[in-house]
């Protein structure tokens, strides 16, 4: 079982590239290349295309050994313009042996080892094409045009979706040679008739998206580090 860690991202919401900022006093990334290295043989970090934009010296040298080093990956790759094209890049980098592959986003660094035990479990038990973990929508939704609110969206069977999210390998790889694009691969598998199951999310998996959210993760960490 290989995981692909996707820090590809040019995080623009926040500023700048922020899975490489600290956390807790480590960079974002370390602690999701950590946790998904809980279950997993073998890790690939995938970082931006355009590494020297990121301003980090370790991601501008982007084949040395002590960038891999310093994140705990196995293997690193250079992302593409769009999310599926950074996962693609990374799944060229898993053995063609692996039979389940973990996606994860790099942003998320509070998933923890349980949450990545339970997606590939769900994959290895259950047979099926992907699993994904997710939470139920709690906040009433609206459809708004130009400011206006246009409807109430009926939020009955709506969750949001988080990662890691693990796939048979070969369903993944069918997946993404359709060269589509999806916010997150179980998208693609769906349209490509896969199954996908969902298991429960973790309410503290923030993403980090905007600097307050860094505030917010930093406060998290602290709570379960001494």
């Amino acid at each position: 079982m290989w995981a692909i860690v996707v820090a590809g991202g040019s995080g623009h919401r926040f500023g700048g590239p922020k899975q490489f900022l600290l956390l807790a006093g480590r960079p974002i990334v370390a602690w999701s290349v950590d946790a998904a290295r809980s279950v997993a043989d073998g890790v690939v970090l995938v970082v931006p295309a355009d590494a020297s934009s990121t301003g980090q010296e370790m991601v501008a040298d982007i084949d040395g050994d002590a960038a891999v080093a310093a994140w705990g990956a196995d293997r690193m790759v250079s992302g593409g313009p769009t999310r599926a094209d950074s996962v693609r890049a990374g799944l060229t980098a898993v053995p063609d042996d692996a039979g389940v592959v973990i996606v994860h986003d790099a942003a998320r660094p509070l998933a923890g080892p349980p949450l990545f035990a339970a997606v590939l479990d769900a994959v290895r038990v259950d047979g099926v094409g992907g699993a994904i973990p997710v939470l139920p929508v709690a906040d009433t939704l609206k459809r708004t045009s130009g400011g206006i609110v246009a409807s109430t969206v009926d939020r009955d069977g709506l969750v949001s979706v988080q990662t890691p999210q693990a796939f048979d390998a070969a369903t993944l790889r069918a997946a993404h040679r359709t060269g589509g694009e999806a916010t997150d691969d179980a998208g693609l598998l769906e349209r490509n008739g896969a199954l996908v199951r969902t298991v429960a999310g973790d309410p503290r998996n923030l993403k980090i998206t905007r600097p307050e959210d860094l505030v917010i993760a930093e406060a998290l960490m602290s709570a379960v580090i001494p």
